[in-house]
């Protein structure tokens, strides 16, 4: 009940509206847009949701909201000359259109947003284009077809970025073995195949050799097992972001017990709650390992992680979630980087000096090696994060 009254006035406070200022001169004024979905828990002033708990369309909204918060309170005892305007971006009462109309956003000097949809994420980025306001994109979807903008950042790397990443980091740890690449049929599926293909083409390095096999949905392990051997490592490499066939193969692989064997994944296994599971009980009969990469790696076991989990959980009554966490540290690093380099803030989008959890390597994303036009910039910096049995065992 407790809970429920904490989440009850967190939508009053949002209805009733929300600017954080400093009396001085010089103030950053930073808008902020999630998905929070007030219509769906407040009919005007009247709370609506009935039971304990809140629709799930609002909790990746709610959290990231509630770290950009828990961000304000910590860079206002640190005496931040910021103002932050919050936008829910599901709210009918205040369209997109009707908040892109007001006279504030001569006076804004930064964007942040979490979006729903894809198809929201063009109409603010033009917007943001013609006002010449940075626009930090902190959570998936990616680009929605932005193009010739360079002012929109995307902190979550897209799905080409992976792929290359992916390769790269066969190649420096398991260019040797018995590597197999796995793929079903679709058009991402051909698209990620062909991006490991031109990597092959066009790496200075060594060419990564492996076999690529189509299986369907419904694949056996036998059909599997033919393509691994015995007496070497494999490398499995699932070319797809369906995360039933991602779990499929895991299990698979796994249910060989006398093939070492190693699952390569897509950025999308960071989601998939069946591989924080144990799969093996005993020493004699561990899981196989599983590697994905991901542009975030929050560590909730080091100082910071520990602090903000735990004010989390005093606040809220919950677990801290990665949207928490995404929204806290966009929301701290991103205005300080503003606060100190306001006249060449794009410049400095990758700098260590307002670290948190994430190192970011942010960088243009061209329309060709001939053509220099920035399309967006983008976080190239990926984690590699190795699990077993529901245990991560190394982070690259």
């Amino acid at each position: 009940m407790k809970k429920l009254l904490v989440c009850i006035l967190f939508f009053l406070f949002v209805f009733n509206g929300f600017t954080q200022q400093t009396n001085s001169n010089g103030t950053y004024k930073i808008a902020v847009f999630a998905p929070v979905f007030i219509d769906s828990a407040f009919n005007g002033t009247t709370y609506k949701v009935t039971g304990n708990s809140l629709p799930k369309t609002i909790l990746p909204g709610l959290d990231f909201y509630n770290g950009i918060m828990m961000a304000i309170d910590s860079l206002q005892k640190e005496k931040a000359n910021i103002e932050v305007l919050f936008y829910d971006s599901k709210n009918a009462a205040e369209p997109m259109s009707k908040v892109l109309a007001q006279k504030v956003w001569d006076s804004v000097s930064l964007i942040i947003a979490s979006f729903k949809e894809r198809q929201e994420i063009k109409p603010l980025a033009d917007f943001a284009l013609s006002k010449k306001i940075p626009l930090i994109s902190a959570t998936f979807p990616n680009e929605g077809g932005v193009t010739n903008n360079p002012y929109f950042v995307l902190l979550n790397s897209t799905l080409k970025t992976h792929c290359e990443g992916i390769y790269k980091f066969l190649q420096k740890n398991y260019s040797t073995g018995n590597l197999v690449y796995i793929k079903r049929k679709g058009k991402i599926e051909d698209d990620i195949l062909g991006i490991f293909s031109n990597m092959g083409k066009t790496t200075p390095a060594i060419p990564l050799k492996y076999k690529t096999i189509e299986l369907s949905d419904t694949f056996t392990t036998k059909q599997l097992q033919a393509y691994l051997d015995s007496t070497k490592q494999n490398i499995v490499v699932c070319g797809t972001i369906n995360e039933a066939f991602g779990i499929r193969l895991v299990k698979s692989l796994h249910s060989i017990k006398r093939y070492a064997s190693v699952a390569i994944g897509m950025p999308t296994w960071d989601g998939i709650k069946e591989f924080n599971k144990a799969i093996a009980f005993d020493e004699a009969n561990k899981g196989i390992e599983i590697i994905y990469s991901t542009p975030y790696n929050f560590s909730r076991t080091e100082k910071l992680g520990k602090l903000l989990v735990e004010k989390y959980r005093e606040k809220y009554f919950a677990r801290a979630s990665d949207w928490f966490l995404k929204g806290y540290e966009t929301m701290y690093y991103f205005s300080n980087l503003l606060a100190k380099h306001n006249t060449d803030f794009m410049k400095h989008l990758s700098d260590a000096d307002f670290r948190q959890f994430n190192a970011f390597d942010i960088q243009p994303v061209t329309t060709s090696k001939e053509n220099n036009t920035i399309n967006f910039l983008e976080n190239k910096k990926l984690y590699f994060i190795k699990k077993q049995d529901g245990q991560i065992k190394a982070v690259y």
